[in-house]
């Protein structure tokens, strides 16, 4: 209980989540993930849509697939997404009424950003935010074992993989 108390006070009194995702939707959105990458062959990825909270925080409630919106996009065995991809992806946000909240992908090995993350960010706008799954989500996958990224601008980027469920909070949305 005390342990309960002391994270809820942490909540309250710090930095509130940049990210929220119902635990369900985590779990099916990454275990699609790994069905994708075909047996581990390939990196797979999705963005991912929701909505602006009060405070700040924002919440994940969909997953839409890189290779949804663009058929080649996982072709090459690590994510490549094509311009032409993006008016499909903004037609999927206007009919749902949703915005691109981050990013998510798998990497065969670590959670850690490549030199290719890096330097061309899915949404490369300053606060997009970009989730790394290691062992092409097949391993750890919740916050953190996982990469959790903040683009700043001007190819910087700010890593919150330590603070993990402090950035990336995984509970029931409530009604």
């Amino acid at each position: 209980m005390g342990s309960f108390l002391n994270r809820l006070f942490g909540w309250i009194t710090g930095p509130r989540p940049k990210l929220r995702c119902d635990p369900r939707l985590w779990d099916e959105g990454v275990a699609e993930l790994e069905r994708r990458t075909r047996g581990h062959t390939r990196e797979s990825g999705a963005y991912l849509l929701g909505e602006q909270l009060a405070g700040g925080g924002r919440r994940i409630t969909e997953f839409v697939f890189y290779d949804d919106v663009d058929p080649y996009a996982l072709d090459t065995g690590i994510v490549t997404i094509r311009e032409t991809a993006l008016p499909r992806l903004w037609e999927i946000c206007r009919d749902r009424k949703l915005g691109v909240v981050a990013d998510i992908h798998v990497h065969p090995f670590g959670s850690q950003q490549s030199d290719s993350d890096q330097a061309n960010p899915v949404m490369p706008r300053a606060g997009h935010l970009a989730i790394i799954l290691p062992d092409y989500a097949a391993g750890e996958t919740r916050p953190g074992g996982i990469g959790l990224y903040e683009f700043l601008g001007h190819g910087q980027w700010r890593d919150h993989s330590r603070p993990g469920s402090k950035f990336l909070l995984l509970q029931e949305a409530r009604k």
